[in-house]
C-alpha cells in the first residue's frame, strides 16, 4: 500500500484519491463532532474517544509499521503539542455553545488560513475561480454562524465566548492541517506516521482529565454506553483525521481543506436528526451555499 501510495502521490490518480477521501473525513468527521457533543460531557467522551484509538494503534505500532526516521521524533511531539492544544479548546468550545452553533464557525475558519499556510510553507496556489469558491464557502459557512448569533434563543449568556472560542479552534485546526501534512510527508511510510501520531495523541492527557471529571461528578454517566461511544470515534478518527492526513500527501493541502469543510453541512443534518436541534429553510440554503463554494474550489482547479 505504501508504495502504491507513493507511486500515485501528485498525479491525476492521486487527485482523485485525495478528493475521495477528504469527502469522507468531512462526512465523518461530522459525525465524530457530533459523538464528542451528544449524549456525554464532551470532556469525557473525548477521553474515551482519545484512550480507545490510542490502544488501537499500539499492535500497529509493535508489528506493523516500520520504525520513524530520527527526524520524526521532533515532529511527533510538535504533533503532539498543537493537537493537544486543539482538543482543550474544542471542548471548552462544546461545553458553551450548541453544535450547530460552534461547528459551522470552526470549520469555516480553518480553510482559510489553511490556505494561506499551504501557500507559504509548500507553495501551493490557487486560481482566481477557486478564490471565489472559498470565499462562497465562508459566506455560508458565517452566514449560519451570524444568523446562529441572531436567532439562536437557547444558551445565548454563553453563546459569544462558545464563538470566540470557535474561531480560536478553527485557527487551530489550520494549524494543526498544515502542520500534520508537512509530517507525512517527512515520513517515507506515510502509515508510521499515522501510527505512531495516533498512538502519542491517544495515550496522552484527555483520559486523565476525563477519568478526573468523571470521579468529581455527583451522577457520573454509566461507563459502558460511554466506553462503547469512545470506541465508535476511535474507530471514525482513524478514517476521519487518518483520512484527510492522507489526502494532504496525495494532494494539494488546501484543496483538500476546503473540500472537507462540507463537513458543516453534514453537521448541521446530524444535529437536527440526531441532537435534535432545530435546522430551517434559511439553514439549508446556507449550507447549499457552503457545499457550492466547495465544488466551485473544486472545478476551478
Amino acid at each position: 500500500m505504501t508504495d502504491w501510495i507513493n507511486s500515485v502521490q501528485g498525479t491525476a490518480v492521486g487527485h482523485q484519491v485525495a478528493m475521495g477521501l477528504a469527502l469522507m473525513s468531512a462526512f465523518l468527521h461530522a459525525i465524530f463532532g457530533a459523538l464528542q457533543k451528544g449524549r456525554h460531557d464532551p470532556w469525557l467522551t473525548r477521553g474515551a474517544i482519545d484512550i480507545c484509538y490510542g490502544l488501537i494503534a499500539v499492535p500497529f505500532v509493535v508489528f506493523v509499521v516500520p520504525w520513524p526516521e530520527p527526524h520524526m521524533w521532533l515532529i511527533f511531539a510538535g504533533a503532539f503539542v498543537i493537537h493537544s492544544i486543539y482538543k482543550i479548546v474544542l471542548a471548552m468550545c462544546y461545553s458553551r455553545g450548541a453544535f450547530t452553533v460552534v461547528y459551522p464557525v470552526v470549520r469555516g475558519t480553518g480553510p482559510l488560513f489553511t490556505v494561506i499556510g499551504a501557500f507559504l510553507i509548500f507553495d501551493e496556489r490557487f486560481t482566481g475561480v477557486q478564490w471565489i469558491g472559498v470565499l462562497v464557502l465562508l459566506c455560508g459557512i458565517y452566514g449560519l454562524a451570524v444568523y446562529n448569533l441572531r436567532y439562536l434563543t437557547e444558551g445565548r449568556e454563553t453563546l459569544k465566548v462558545a464563538l470566540a472560542l470557535a474561531v480560536l479552534t478553527g485557527l487551530i485546526v489550520a494549524t494543526y492541517t498544515t502542520y500534520d501534512a508537512y509530517g507525512i510527508r517527512a515520513s517515507s511510510d506515510p502509515f508510521t506516521f499515522l501510527a505512531w501520531f495516533f498512538m502519542f495523541d491517544g495515550l496522552s492527557f484527555m483520559p486523565l482529565i476525563a477519568v478526573a471529571r468523571y470521579r468529581r461528578m455527583a451522577n457520573p454517566p454509566t461507563l459502558p454506553p460511554l466506553l462503547a461511544r469512545g470506541l465508535i470515534g476511535g474507530i471514525i478518527a482513524y478514517f476521519s483525521f487518518g483520512g484527510i492526513i492522507l489526502a494532504t500527501r496525495l494532494d494539494n493541502v488546501g484543496q483538500a481543506a476546503v473540500l472537507r469543510e462540507t463537513s458543516t453541512v453534514f453537521a448541521a443534518l446530524i444535529g437536527w436528526v440526531m441532537l435534535k436541534e432545530r435546522v430551517g429553510p434559511r439553514r439549508l440554503k446556507l449550507m447549499a451555499l457552503i457545499a457550492l463554494g466547495a465544488v466551485i474550489v473544486q472545478m476551478g482547479g
